[in-house]
């Protein structure tokens, strides 16, 4: 059963992580125009969390044998990165994220969390292969879950030297962006703006209730105080997908996900036309109680 819970977790964020890939390709060429018209109005612009909360502690068995931890690395910005030998776009990350520890060694640490890769001797030589020059750990679910899930690989945290959460990155993204953070929150010079915005659980899952928008929800037909109603049922009510998280977290999640959409859809439905709430469905089987679908990763 072990072996079948670790191989659904492992097919759904590959799942997600080709989806994440395919969606970003097809949008590419408009957000490069995009992002090349901000540059030329504005300058870069970089993001950091208004309020950060401190990032959750964990300590685990590197690769080497020795402890990794958060708190081994306070006094430096930390890039945590949770990436997986099977990642395409983790293998094409680790190279730069080489080069940034090798560029700022007393002031930067980077850590990487392996994600359903459970062979160490292939993550030992991956690691060799590459060079890999920061310390390397295996990532278990309960530290996923702290950090708020990884719908996707690689994710990336960006943890500020007095150890807080500023941002989170999904994907692959340019190194050049990395290191405008870095120098940022190291007290560097950088050509960028530096502008700052509220978690509404892009983040953290934990901030969902902040969030006055939902992905894949269509609120615009609601009054202030039924958008209010509506947005409150879906942080109260779990999804029944087996995701354990709130309908509100469950869009944030996973916006792929149909049950979560579905339910949300009605809530808002139901709220447009001032009709009594309908009782919440019973949860679905989760990855432990049914079997998970035909073709899996190996």
């Amino acid at each position: 059963m072990r072996e079948t819970n670790r191989r659904w977790a492992r097919w759904r964020i590959a799942a997600t992580t080709l989806t994440f890939v395919f969606l970003v390709g097809l949008s590419a060429g408009a957000t490069q125009r995009d992002d090349q018209e901000q540059q030329h109005s504005e300058g870069t612009v970089i993001r950091f969390i208004r309020e950060p909360d401190a990032a959750p502690e964990f300590a685990a068995k590197g690769m080497d044998g020795g402890t990794v931890s958060l708190a081994a690395a306070r006094g430096k910005v930390v890039l945590l990165n949770f990436w997986a030998t099977w990642c395409g776009p983790c293998r094409m990350e680790v190279p730069d994220l080489v080069e940034l520890q090798k560029k700022y060694p007393e002031r930067l640490q980077v850590i990487g969390l392996v994600v359903d890769d459970e062979d160490q001797d292939a993550v030992r030589a991956f690691a060799k292969r590459y060079a890999i020059n920061y310390p390397i750990a295996m990532a278990t679910s309960e530290m996923r879950i702290r950090f708020g899930g990884v719908p996707a690989l690689p994710t990336t945290f960006v943890i500020d030297a007095q150890g807080r959460v500023v941002q989170k990155h999904i994907g692959l993204r340019d190194p050049v962006l990395y290191e405008t953070e870095i120098r940022s929150l190291l007290g560097l010079p950088i050509d960028a703006r530096v502008e700052t915005f509220e978690d509404t659980g892009e983040v953290f899952l934990a901030h969902a209730n902040r969030a006055s928008e939902l992905p894949g929800v269509d609120l615009s037909g609601l009054t202030a105080e039924k958008k209010n109603a509506a947005l409150r049922r879906m942080n109260e009510e779990t999804c029944t997908c087996g995701c354990k998280y709130t309908l509100a977290q469950c869009r944030i999640y996973d916006s792929a996900c149909h049950i979560s959409r579905e339910r949300t859809a009605k809530i808002v439905a139901e709220t447009a036309a001032g009709a009594a709430p309908s009782p919440a469905p019973k949860e679905r089987a989760t990855p432990a109680q049914a079997a998970p679908p035909a073709a899996l990763p190996q």
